[in-house]
């Protein structure tokens, strides 16, 4: 009967302790990602009316940030101050997906903005193995920016 209880007992205390080597395996979950810009007024300007996204009420009210949403991926946040001209890598770069990347190239295309594919022909989407077109082009820092197709349409 006394072993019964032990193990009644230990059984109740794993259930009832917090177990650190599960919680400590949960993946952690991007809460946002910070772009250094030169020029806030004009990188604002492009993510919210080229890219398309919403801006959100930030803490800090200074003029020197701008905090987008990005859903339930996190939040973009832009930060003035970058030196001007700083040079960027396409393979440092951030990713949006869009239902079409045909319609996306439209709104480009009127605004004037160049694009390529990776290689870098211009005006030209890259078809990935998996069927998924990508274009690539810069924001006003020279930072790049992917849209490719809405891979969870399929």
């Amino acid at each position: 009967m006394k072993y019964v209880r032990v193990v009644i007992l230990s059984f109740l205390l794993m259930n009832a302790l917090p177990n650190k080597a599960s919680a400590q395996t949960k993946a952690p979950v991007l809460n946002h990602i910070a772009v250094y810009v030169h020029n806030l007024k004009s990188s604002t300007a492009f993510y919210q009316d080229i890219i398309g996204l919403q801006i959100m009420d930030n803490p800090f009210h200074d003029g020197k940030h701008t905090w987008f949403t990005l859903g339930s991926a996190g939040q973009l946040h832009l930060i003035e101050g970058a030196e001007e001209n700083m040079q960027q890598f396409k393979h440092r770069h951030l990713c949006f997906s869009v239902p079409s990347v045909d319609d996306f190239i439209k709104v480009l295309n009127s605004n004037k903005v160049d694009f390529e594919n990776w290689p870098g022909d211009s005006k030209s989407p890259t078809v990935r193995p998996d069927g998924i077109n990508q274009i690539y082009f810069k924001d006003p820092d020279g930072y790049w920016i992917e849209i490719n197709d809405d891979f969870s349409k399929g």
